[in-house]
């Protein structure tokens, strides 16, 4: 992605060619498919330069391709006719890479037929295959849509095979014919479910590939290594070369000839050999020169582990967000500012760039970490319990590169099993949700969430505050599968589980103990958290090994038992049988139900219950233990939630027969015409719930009567809630929340989630209400939610239920046009460092 700064920033931000109809809101910075990135942007009359220096690198081949004949150059007033664009009738974009144009599209509107452009595109030779096409056709079809343009004609020969290509798998509905040796094609640019996969698929790959780049560099420069101690830079250098990186490490000092017994250079540009990562750990005023110099240097990422940025306030803010305009005008992606670096302990990498003196072995755990001040703390305490890591980043400020980022890698990292997060902020929740739901069907999320007294935002952190009330957030969490859990001491206790023990079938749990106080411990523990508990299994204070194995062994042949406590602790008086672990762990390390154990009072991975890796550290089927039973309880009890999770069904989003939705956006839009909010008439709401099926009826319903809302929250888009329509839930906060639009599971468990649900269910012989009637038309309020932005609150209240069925008797509506589309729905951006939500 990209965007300019210094003199790159000049040349795309020219104000003197900037019109007051210039369209600001196209502007965006990509991810490539090779993880590089670039900058799009609308063109301009001042481009007329740098399309003529665009054309002159083009081949032949490609400018016949684009224009079915021999077109050596271009004339002055073909020149003019391609950058005097009017952003509405004709429109162009190009891609950016430093102050090179690499590409170029643009769309001419027809006459006839109506609503429809002739597109045509143009890329570089030297970007041909990097995905630029596809992006493009994704903004040029955006901003089309915006101008009331929505198919698309093109004309393509057919051994432009490449260009045919990005068409027919752009995964919209598309007609082609075959007239006068031409290929003609005729798009429908209405996103459809399979367009949407398709850009999903595409961010996935593109983003992911941008953070391969980065934790698997050919060789790292440390800019600003100090010859003296005990400083930022000699410490990421020692870093380096004590965990033995695989490829070359090249200090960057501007007077030294050697740091640390390695010869120095005075800039990077002085390096002879390619630079794949640069550790930047200079004074903030310092680091736009650099990277300006890393940019020259072709290096492919950034570490910012410098201060000095937006935690510093709004001078630092802006020089923050100067510095990720910068990297990203020139391919590069950006770590921090303000962090503690990066680590990948693979073998083939040995990658250590951090300022952490302690550093896990390898393991299944990939690590994403916003704060910089705890990350030495928690990869020390990681070390302590035995918990190998395969990654570790720590994003500081997180300007750039954030934990979707990283969720987008580990979903398709083999050496990943378990992802931990400690966030402090969500830049850009709905989108966390997206991919945290995909990828907790394949692998656990444990998160911590920082800051729940105030949902606040950390300063220099690119995100929003949430507006949610906490326990919302942690609904949502839930509804995508994250474990989320109270503190660092949780998240390790979860972790230390799921990476080297299996998931459980169920929630029933055997307990197997020699001290009838800690079994009575666990088993209130289990109790209270929702289990079910088997009957204990009490060997007595004088059991040996042959008395637990044989135990263990009753307990998890036992059809009836999902999970396995084992608890030990030496007898008051003598000695212990050291052959105890040794079974323990020989049963566990066979079985495919999960053991935990609290033993000896050991926390972590105990070597007497560790299987060991070639490089010493733990392995699958070694066993965690807990210093108190209930710690091992809670942890399981985590694990068996999020495996009931995902085991449900994903569940089908309903296609609702008869629902016009193409009626409900026209009268939004003729409401919102003055670009006012408005407050809608009761006829008006009820109106618009017709478009969707739902009927208001006034009358008086006996029932129980519930209320149902979906709102637009600026962090999460659209966001349904339910509840009792009475004081006593009001003011108990009993409301449930889900992300729109529901699924059928979604909406099931979503009226089962509020503490009175008992009331709807048939609570002390009472009739059963009809809950289907309930679940359907909380999918029909998401579908409507989720289509219409605008509508930034519809609330249903009260809905009376009852056992034939549901019935709104009145409908509140406030539409308000949101501040720009949701991230999901436009094509695929990267976060603008001053204005849009962080991805």
């Amino acid at each position: 992605m990209f965007f300019p700064t210094a003199g790159a920033a000049a040349a795309c931000l020219n104000l003197d060619y900037v019109t007051e109809d210039y369209p600001v809101q196209w502007e965006a910075d990509v991810v490539l498919s090779d993880g590089g990135t670039a900058h799009l942007r609308p063109i301009r009359r001042d481009d007329a330069e740098r399309l003529r220096v665009f054309y002159a690198r083009l081949s032949p081949e490609s400018i016949y391709y684009r224009f079915f004949s021999p077109r050596p150059y271009l004339t002055d007033r073909e020149v003019e006719h391609f950058t005097g664009v009017d952003y509405d009738r004709r429109v162009g974009l190009i891609a950016t890479i430093g102050e090179e144009m690499v590409a170029v599209v643009r769309y001419d509107r027809l006459a006839d037929p109506p609503a429809t452009a002739e597109v045509a595109f143009l890329v570089e030779d030297a970007h041909q295959g990097r995905g630029i096409g596809a992006v493009l056709l994704e903004h040029i079809a955006a901003a089309a849509r915006e101008r009331g343009v929505r198919r698309f004609v093109a004309s393509v020969l057919p051994d432009n095979r490449r260009m045919t290509r990005v068409f027919r798998e752009a995964g919209y509905q598309a007609e082609q014919r075959f007239e006068e040796g031409v290929i003609e094609l005729v798009l429908d640019l209405e996103p459809t479910e399979t367009s949407m996969e398709v850009m999903a698929a595409r961010e996935h790959r593109a983003e992911s590939r941008s953070i391969q780049r980065l934790l698997f560099p050919g060789s790292v420069a440390v800019i600003g290594a100090s010859r003296a101690e005990h400083t930022v830079g000699q410490t990421v250098l020692r870093n380096l070369l004590a965990g033995d990186f695989s490829g070359p490490v090249y200090p960057v000092h501007p007077t030294a000839t050697a740091v640390a017994g390695v010869r120095a250079y005075a800039s990077v540009l002085e390096i002879p050999d390619d630079v794949d990562l640069a550790v930047v750990a200079v004074r903030a005023d310092a680091v736009h020169e650099v990277v300006e110099q890393c940019a020259a240097k072709g290096v492919r990422g950034l570490v910012v582990v410098s201060s000095g940025f937006g935690e510093t306030g709004p001078e630092g803010r802006a020089s923050q967000e100067e510095l990720v305009r910068m990297a990203r005008a020139y391919g590069m992606r950006v770590v921090g500012p303000n962090c503690l670096g990066i680590a990948n302990t693979d073998p083939e990498v040995r990658l250590n760039a951090t300022l952490a003196p302690t550093m896990p072995g390898r393991g299944p755990v990939g690590f994403f970490s916003q704060s910089g001040a705890l990350g030495i703390a928690i990869l020390q305490r990681t070390a302590e319990r035995g918990l190998g890591l395969s990654t570790f980043v720590s994003a500081g400020n997180r300007a750039d590169v954030s934990g979707n980022d990283l969720m987008q890698y580990w979903e398709e990292d083999p050496a990943t099993k378990a992802v931990l997060l400690y966030l402090e902020s969500l830049g850009n929740p709905r989108k966390f949700a997206r991919l945290a739901r995909r990828l907790g069907r394949r692998k656990p999320i444990v998160a911590v969430k920082s800051g729940r007294s105030t949902q606040g935002v950390p300063i220099g952190h690119a995100a929003r505050a949430l507006t949610l009330p906490d326990h919302a957030v942690s609904a949502l969490f839930e509804q995508a599968g994250v474990i989320r859990v109270e503190d660092l001491s949780e998240l390790f206790d979860v972790a230390q589980l799921l990476a080297y023990q299996p998931l459980p079938a169920g929630d029933r749990v055997a307990i197997i103990d020699n001290s009838d106080s800690l079994g009575l411990l666990a088993q209130d523990a289990a109790t209270a958290l929702g289990l079910q508990v088997r009957p204990r299994i009490d060997l007595g204070p004088r059991a040996d090994a042959d008395d637990y194995e044989a135990g263990l062994a009753s307990a998890l042949e036992d059809d009836t038992v999902d999970a396995v406590v084992a608890l030990f602790t030496p007898p008051t008086i003598g000695g212990y049988d050291l052959r105890v672990p040794e079974k323990i762990l020989r049963l566990a390390a066979a079985s495919p139900k999960p053991v935990v154990a609290t033993y000896l009072g050991s926390e972590g991975m105990p070597a007497d219950l560790r299987v060991t890796g070639p490089d010493g550290s733990a392995a699958e089927g070694s066993v965690p233990s807990y210093p108190a039973p209930e710690d091992a309880v809670r942890a399981l009890a985590y694990v068996i939630r999020y495996a009931q999770w995902r085991r449900r069904p994903a569940g089908d989003m309903p296609d609702f027969e008869g629902a016009d939705r193409r009626r409900a956006r026209t009268l939004v839009e003729g409401w919102l015409d003055s670009g006012a909010p408005v407050h809608a008439t009761p006829a008006q709401a009820a109106e618009l719930l017709a478009c969707y099926g739902i009927e208001v009826d006034p009358g008086e319903h006996e029932g129980v009567p519930t209320r149902i809302v979906t709102m637009e929250d600026p962090s999460f888009g659209a966001v349904v809630s339910f509840g009792l329509a009475d004081e006593t839930a009001a003011l108990l906060d009993d409301r449930a929340y889900r992300l729109g639009p529901l699924s059928d599971v979604d909406a099931a468990e979503l009226i089962r989630a509020i503490r009175t649900a008992p009331l709807l269910l048939g609570h002390r012989g009472a009739d059963p209400v009809r809950v289907s009637a309930l679940e359907e038309l909380v999918m029909r309020v998401s579908r409507l939610g989720f289509d219409l932005p605008e509508v930034a609150r519809l609330e249903l209240n009260p809905v009376v239920a009852n056992g034939s069925g549901a019935a709104v008797r009145e409908v509140t509506l406030r539409l308000e046009r949101p501040l720009g589309p949701r991230p999901e729905l436009g094509p695929r951006r990267l976060r603008g460092p001053d204005t849009d939500p962080p991805s």
